[in-house]
């Protein structure tokens, strides 16, 4: 295989000259149909011409074939860049951002909607940024990930690891995949909270996209304030 890889690759053409008595001829053309079957063929990239003359004889030349070898770089290229090209960072980091949308837009749209309520009931979207999020971190996993998370003596994070670990695209990416499905799951919590204490979760939910600690605390005053209005009107009846 080695020899014929070399021979593919040559930027000249191959030339082979064949002896001009019969018997060796007829059995130089087997032999050179054998070779060319198992290793010169088009699988290799390569292909052969005959030509004749008075002075040369009979001769086989093996050309490179330039289509089938830039075709098998240019394959060899997309597997490669699939899995080291930095464009996938910003194309997972987008395809996570539009997915979480249309959830947080019927929960803030139409929050007693059945078509809402079946959607947040599932747990698809929590399956699927958890896979993409579980890709995502082995693309990004080095030999120091450890060392940087647990810098300190006592195996603690710091901070300047932590910035040093994040300033990879591909794991800043798998950071932000791991908040999208963090803050969706703390979303539907509010909102399934509002829906059984009936309390108004919109404003919640909205900032539970960006900030999803305040929601959070948004949710849990807003639903004192009602709880506690509640049991006033109550005392006053």
């Amino acid at each position: 295989m080695a020899f014929s890889s070399s021979l593919c690759n040559h930027q000249f053409p191959l030339k082979i000259n064949r002896l001009t008595s019969a018997s060796k001829h007829s059995k130089s053309i087997f032999t050179l149909k054998g070779v060319n079957t198992e290793l010169y063929g088009v699988h290799n990239g390569c292909k052969m011409t005959h030509e004749w003359s008075f002075t040369g004889g009979s001769r086989a030349i093996l050309v490179p074939n330039p289509i089938s070898f830039n075709l098998r770089q240019r394959s060899l290229w997309l597997h490669a860049s699939w899995f080291s090209n930095p464009q996938l960072a910003g194309d997972a980091f987008t395809l996570g951002t539009a997915a979480v949308l249309p959830f947080y837009t019927l929960m803030v749209a139409a929050p007693r909607a059945e078509l809402t309520k079946k959607c947040m009931r599932s747990n698809i979207p929590y399956v699927v940024l958890g896979v993409l999020y579980s890709y995502l971190l082995y693309l990004s996993w080095t030999p120091d990930t450890i060392r940087l998370m647990f810098a300190s003596k006592y195996w603690l994070p710091e901070l300047p690891g932590i910035a040093k670990m994040f300033s990879n695209e591909m794991t800043l990416a798998s950071a932000w995949i791991h908040l999208l499905a963090v803050d969706l799951f703390a979303a539907r919590q509010v909102y399934e909270d509002g829906l059984e204490n009936e309390i108004e979760t919109r404003h919640s939910v909205s900032l539970c996209l960006l900030f999803c600690p305040i929601g959070i605390v948004i949710h849990a005053i807003t639903k004192a304030f009602i709880t506690t209005s509640r049991q006033s009107k109550n005392d006053i009846q």
